[in-house]
């Protein structure tokens, strides 16, 4: 009751906390990007959690905001995610943030075709233009002409992302059909030992700033 959108029922209390957006958001799932084929527009992916300062930002600046979500609404078929209920798709949608991008964080912004395929994306989008960072309305309508006037190139580049985030996640992989190597125990240590050197004795945690707790 009082939802506007598709997010009231979930059991995620942050997709809840968006229930009332006007934007019409929808949860991760072939529903919506089966709705997003059917309308042949574009999917704006936003991955946040609970605990993220400017996912709450910009959700009140941008999605809070009636003229926003209406273009929003118009042209995109919106998902929000949890990425602490969905670490699985965090990770997929993190590596392609990071390698369009070059930068990685939450809120994370990600604009997908309608098979899922990233082909541009960022973190947190201001309401208002500012140095060296767009608005997200700007944003917006920049992929949607991107989208109409350069559909080819758009799908294109989409592709030749996937293909290259599908080869370096084969170059890691590992292959369970395949002899195992060798496990002793000095690897521990070492394991150890490499923690040790990226702790941060004085702010606590690994590695500098910024810390964004791990998903469960």
């Amino acid at each position: 009751p009082g939802a506007s959108n598709a997010l009231g029922s979930e059991p995620s209390a942050y997709l809840r906390q968006h229930a009332d957006n006007p934007v019409y958001w929808r949860p991760f799932g072939d529903e919506a990007f089966a709705f997003a084929a059917a309308r042949d527009v574009p999917v704006f992916l936003s991955i946040g959690y609970a605990a993220c300062h400017w996912c709450h930002v910009m959700a009140h600046e941008s999605f809070e905001d009636q003229d926003t979500a209406e273009y929003l609404n118009a042209h995109f078929v919106a998902i929000k995610v949890d990425r602490e209920e969905r670490p699985d798709v965090d990770s997929i949608y993190m590596a392609a943030t990071q390698a369009i991008s070059g930068e990685g964080g939450w809120p994370m912004s990600v604009f997908l075709t309608p098979d899922g395929l990233a082909f541009h994306a960022g973190t947190y989008f201001p309401p208002k233009p500012q140095p060296g960072r767009p608005s997200f309305r700007q944003v917006l309508e920049a992929v949607h002409e991107a989208w109409l006037e350069r559909r080819d190139a758009v799908e294109q580049n989409a592709r030749g992302l996937a293909v290259g985030m599908a080869d370096a996640q084969l170059a890691s992989a590992v292959f369970l059909d395949r002899p195992s190597e060798s496990l002793d125990r000095s690897l521990l240590s070492e394991a150890v030992r490499l923690l040790a050197r990226s702790e941060d004795p004085d702010g606590g945690g690994f590695g500098g700033a910024p810390k964004f707790p791990p998903s469960a």
